[in-house]
């Protein structure tokens, strides 16, 4: 459902467009868009990666059981208090007439998008305030503030027209950047406005196809590894996938029936240790605003055992050394009966980088780490972008299916040959 304020400003801009079709077809309807995404590293040398993803997945959880956490409990569902974002991925964005520039989180596992936590959000001829308030969490940190609806420009003459927009009137754990762009399925919007609480909110994805823009309601995202604090090496592409960054087919797999996981982009999956199973198929998400690869504490002691690792202090992670590496076995993620290989070389923080968590040029840090809950709780996996940098993913709201596929950095060795 929809608030009467969104559908009287729908009504608007269709007249506008009807008024001026050269504003709205400046691209061909349907030709997918592609725009360039950025990897940070916030050098820091201070924070625990692990207890960061840990405060993340049990808001996703929490928000996944109770879609109305976010007005009930905003900035309580975390466990540790707000902090700045370890290592994420952003994309520019351009809000109004004229326009402002804001750099934004991308991230699977939220779909609200929102701006004003850095640069401050300017009103213009295009921005039309609504009667709803709006507050997301996030575990690692939270917004609170007013919704706009407004024109939101990807890249030139590419707009989305009537795009809801979170303005931030306070926000926690963002201040290096300006808000996030959204990219989960709708339903998780749901609870975040106030006072429509039964409302949902379009994403810009979900927007892109109702205005014609693209012709299929999908986003497909590439991330590459890398071993650089702050480096362009990511591609999110609207409408379509681009062909050059994965190799093979794209496996998709229907999204998962079990709950809280299926409110998410989630799926079913198993997980072996070369030979040895270590998680059953069970299901979790697919989550770009997490940084490790998590999985449930029972299937994490078996890997533990399995790889040798021991707990770093500062980091949080595992940590091995160059003969366990040397001997350490590919894990195997099965989704709709094909097997996805996280190499050993995937299964380690890059060298390079060491210092930034606080780990020494010569550290080998595991990046698969505990969920820190058991299996069976419905959401027992976070396949976070430690996992996507070695694969394509593709996210489909209409055929409800995640898609993934190997790429040309599958197998890459940059990791441990970084120093």
């Amino acid at each position: 459902m929809f608030s009467s304020t969104s559908l009287l400003v729908t009504i608007a801009l269709a007249l506008s467009v009807a008024a001026n079709p050269i504003l709205f077809n400046q691209r061909r309807a349907g030709t997918p868009i592609t725009l360039k995404s950025a990897k940070r590293v916030n050098a820091t040398g201070t924070f625990n990666l692990v207890v960061r993803d840990q405060a993340r997945a049990k808001n996703l959880k929490a928000k996944g059981a109770n879609p109305t956490l976010a007005f009930k409990n905003a900035g309580v569902v975390g466990s540790i208090p707000a902090t700045n974002q370890a290592v994420d991925y952003t994309v520019d964005v351009q809000v109004g007439n004229p326009p402002t520039t804001y750099t934004l989180l991308v991230d699977t596992g939220s779909s609200n998008t929102w701006v004003g936590s850095s640069k401050p959000y300017i009103q213009t001829s295009t921005s039309i305030q609504t009667n709803d308030q709006v507050a997301v969490t996030y575990g690692i940190g939270d917004m609170e503030g007013t919704e706009f609806n407004d024109k939101l420009s990807l890249d030139a003459g590419l707009n989305v027209f009537g795009q809801s927009l979170g303005v931030a009137t306070s926000s926690t754990g963002f201040d290096d950047v300006d808000g996030i762009l959204g990219l989960g399925p709708n339903d998780l919007t749901v609870g975040t406005l106030k006072p429509d609480t039964k409302s949902t909110i379009p994403t810009v994805t979900d927007n892109l196809f109702s205005q014609a823009v693209i012709a299929a309601n999908q986003v497909a995202i590439s991330f590459e590894p890398t071993t650089s604090l702050s480096v362009q090496n990511g591609e999110i592409t609207f409408g379509g996938t681009d062909s050059s960054k994965f190799v093979g087919s794209i496996n998709l797999a229907p999204i998962t029936k079990t709950k809280p996981a299926a409110n998410f982009w989630g799926i079913d999956q198993a997980i072996r240790f070369g030979n040895t199973q270590i998680l059953k198929q069970t299901a979790g998400i697919v989550d770009t605003g997490t940084t490790l690869t998590l999985i449930a504490s029972d299937a994490f002691a078996q890997y533990q055992q399995l790889t040798g690792g021991i707990p770093n202090a500062n980091t949080g992670l595992l940590q091995i050394n160059a003969t366990q590496f040397s001997a350490l076995k590919s894990l195997f993620f099965t989704v709709n009966n094909v097997d996805y290989e996280f190499t050993a070389d995937a299964q380690i923080w890059p060298r390079a980088l060491n210092s930034a968590i606080g780990g020494q040029p010569d550290d080998i840090f595991l990046v698969v780490s505990d969920l820190g809950t058991p299996s069976g709780e419905g959401l027992d996996f976070i396949n976070g972008f430690t996992f996507l940098e070695r694969f394509y993913s593709v996210y489909d709201t209409a055929n409800k299916k995640v898609g993934l596929a190997n790429t040309p950095f599958t197998r890459a060795t940059s990791n441990f040959n970084s120093v």
